[in-house]
């Protein structure tokens, strides 16, 4: 919108000083003959701007001249408040700087509600993947306008719930999307690429008095961290991998993790550590036969399972005639 080009086109010239037509051009994204009528209109509006031609020449702003216009929409401030402050500024003492500026720019803006934020983006987030998440925009409409969303989900057990939830707010979790709401008195947290159906509905409803959503956050995550138990693991490892135990597996070997000295063939048990079931076997499949699953007996099945598959692959494609 020209308004909002007029304004950023203040907004520089009072932070920059002087600037050329061709600057400001790159700057706004228009074309010089743009800058030079937005010029003319400001102007026209009583801002005493001028056009000095010639080398070192530019457009500026007569000198004392101050706006106090903030420059920024209602919306803007809100994006700022959902980038929030990453807690990684807090070592070089910047933080509290920020989030005072922060509360200076929401003062500053008296329409802008920007108590709670709607969006928090989680700089340590898991390792999640970006899974599509189709609903996500119309997640963020509902935390908007405060209204509430019948859902069709998946949890993790796999079970397909329907329910119609009070969003509080969405958190950016790496690449990943996760929604946070309340249901029955609690608050949740669901990962948005496995909402399967999302509508809005016409009943709105009042935040949680105190709820923060990046505090809320925080915490849950640091209880489902509390709560998640280690799975634990027994292989057997070939002497080819002995040399580099800790580039095969990483996080997974502990101090003390050799349990045996050597057998006659060489061989030792470790005790590993992984996340889950899952993780463990990811990474135990991709040293083919140098390591052997000991304990616990489904993780030795899973990968013998896997393990078949693969052999059925290629024993049926080496079975395939050549011309297919």
């Amino acid at each position: 919108m020209r308004a909002d080009r007029l304004i950023s086109l203040l907004m520089l010239l009072q932070g920059r000083g002087q600037m050329t037509a061709q600057m400001l051009a790159t700057e706004l994204e228009v074309s010089e003959r743009t800058i030079y009528r937005d010029v003319d209109a400001l102007s026209a509006a009583g801002v005493p701007v001028y056009c000095e031609a010639g080398p070192g020449g530019g457009i500026g702003l007569l000198d004392g001249y101050r706006s106090s216009l903030t420059a920024l929409t209602d919306g803007e401030v809100r994006a700022l408040f959902a980038v929030s402050v990453p807690d990684v500024l807090a070592p070089v003492g910047i933080d509290g700087d920020l989030r005072a500026a922060l509360r200076k720019l929401a003062a500053a803006q008296p329409t802008a509600d920007v108590r709670n934020a709607d969006v928090y983006v989680d700089p340590g987030g898991w390792a999640e993947t970006g899974d599509a998440a189709p609903h996500v925009a119309l997640l963020y409409q509902a935390v908007r306008q405060r209204r509430s969303v019948q859902l069709r989900y998946r949890r993790f057990s796999g079970v397909v719930i329907t329910a119609t939830v009070a969003p509080l707010g969405l958190v950016a979790q790496a690449s990943a999307w996760q929604l946070v709401y309340a249901r029955a008195g609690r608050f949740w947290v669901q990962r948005a690429s496995d909402i399967l159906e999302a509508a809005l509905t016409n009943e709105c409803f009042a935040s949680p008095s105190g709820f923060d959503l990046r505090s809320f956050w925080l915490a849950w995550c640091a209880s489902a961290a509390a709560q998640r138990k280690p799975y634990l693991a027994t292989v057997r490892v070939a002497p080819p991998l002995q040399a580099s135990l800790s580039q095969h597996f990483g996080g997974a070997l502990r101090a003390g993790a050799v349990r045996t000295p050597p057998d006659a063939r060489g061989w030792v048990t470790l005790d590993l550590v992984f996340a889950s079931l899952e993780a463990a076997r990811a990474a135990l499949l991709t040293l083919g036969g140098g390591v052997e699953v000991l304990t616990p007996e489904p993780l030795r099945c899973s990968v013998q399972d896997y393990a078949a598959q693969i052999v059925q692959v290629y024993a049926t494609a080496a079975a395939r005639p050549a011309n297919g």
